[in-house]
């Protein structure tokens, strides 16, 4: 039972440790390494032909790209659908800024909307306003880990012929209504960035779709415009999923799903030990939804306060994101302005992000509860 006062007054707790997920394969990973050193085996390997069998077949889709990182992966989703200059895609403001970058690099026109207030994720309720005779599709992000409801935000992309594309990057293994996220769109993109709940040593990512059409042309883009060596159909990248992390990435798939099962025991006891701390805003999950937790995230009226009152005793946060991105000086070219996107910026101002990863202890677990508690006595 958890009570306050239990626990010694200072603990290292680090935001992440990625000791526990590694310990379980870093003997596999020497091996792979040395005898892909002997091969020569780097570009577009064996291992990353595995891997886009294996994560095809885990993320219930027929194909499966490997690309160098999620931004590339979303920028190639949005030109395999044919999106670009005098387009619009809807996307939610609140998200990591790649999300919006791609829209842009593509030549399209992104529409920031606000999230939903307790769940951190678009709804239909912000997106349908938004849509206009321009609108060419919809990013939802399954922020924090969260899968957004994609049954209505489907519907809708279909009543207004609208291509809808999966930013999957912080939601590996999480599902709505028992199918997976990064199933449910036309094109779907996902980063493995090493932090990812699915993450290489390195940048990485890939694509995820049912579309053959689809599929053949994100083969073709992410590797300079090529089917055949030399002969270039399009104007493409150099956006290939290097051999090497396939490998790491091949490792860590069989330990997925436990991984998520142990952040989900993180969160729980965090749900648990901070329910009536009143001072707090805790996560709140969709019915329907299975959450994998990539960032466990609350909200105080005093953030910065509370983030260095916990880091004062050993225990680190971040805070995912601490500028609203139409307020980022890289996007002042989209006109907006502080006031513009009210939710937004009320979970920037507000939001603080919790130590959580496979191996986190309950010790810890109570410890970080019991200061949070502790700092608004």
């Amino acid at each position: 039972m958890f009570s306050l006062g239990h626990y010694t007054s200072y603990m290292q707790v680090p935001f992440i440790s990625f000791k526990s997920a590694h310990d379980k394969i870093s003997k596999e990973l020497l091996e792979k390494y040395s005898a892909l050193i002997e091969k020569g085996d780097f570009i577009l390997g064996e291992e990353v032909k595995k891997f886009e069998r294996e994560y095809a077949h885990f993320s219930q889709t027929k194909y499966c790209i490997g690309i160098s990182n999620g931004l590339d992966a979303l920028k190639i989703s949005l030109r395999a659908l044919g999106i670009g200059s005098g387009d619009e895609v809807i996307v939610p403001a609140h998200t990591y800024i790649a999300s919006i970058f791609a829209i842009l690099e593509v030549g399209a026109t992104p529409i920031l909307v606000d999230p939903d207030r307790e769940t951190y994720n678009i709804t239909v309720a912000t997106i349908a306003p938004a849509i206009s005779g321009k609108t060419r599709a919809i990013i939802p992000v399954h922020l924090y880990g969260q899968p957004c409801d994609m049954e209505d935000i489907q519907k809708l992309a279909t009543v207004h012929s609208l291509k809808i594309v999966e930013d999957n990057a912080q939601a590996q293994g999480a599902s709505y209504r028992g199918k997976k996220t990064g199933s449910f769109g036309h094109i779907n993109a996902t980063s493995f960035y090493p932090s990812k709940n699915l993450g290489a040593m390195g940048d990485a990512g890939a694509i995820t779709t049912d579309d053959e059409g689809l599929y053949q042309a994100a083969q073709t883009l992410r590797n300079m415009g090529s089917e055949i060596k030399y002969y270039h159909e399009v104007i493409g990248y150099n956006a290939r999923l290097d051999t090497l992390q396939a490998s790491v990435l091949n490792s860590k798939l069989p330990y997925l799903s436990e991984w998520n099962y142990q952040r989900h025991k993180v969160a729980s006891k965090y749900l648990k030990n901070l329910k009536d701390c009143t001072s707090v805003s805790l996560p709140k999950t969709i019915p329907y939804a299975e959450h994998v937790y990539h960032l466990f995230v609350i909200r105080h009226s005093d953030r910065e306060k509370l983030q260095h009152y916990l880091l004062q005793h050993g225990i680190q946060t971040l805070i995912h994101y601490p500028v609203a991105t139409h307020l980022q000086p890289a996007l002042r070219h989209l006109g907006y302005k502080k006031g513009d996107l009210p939710v937004t910026e009320e979970i920037t101002e507000t939001c603080l992000s919790l130590p959580i990863f496979p191996g986190l202890s309950d010790e810890q677990i109570n410890f970080v509860s019991e200061k949070i508690i502790a700092f608004d006595k």
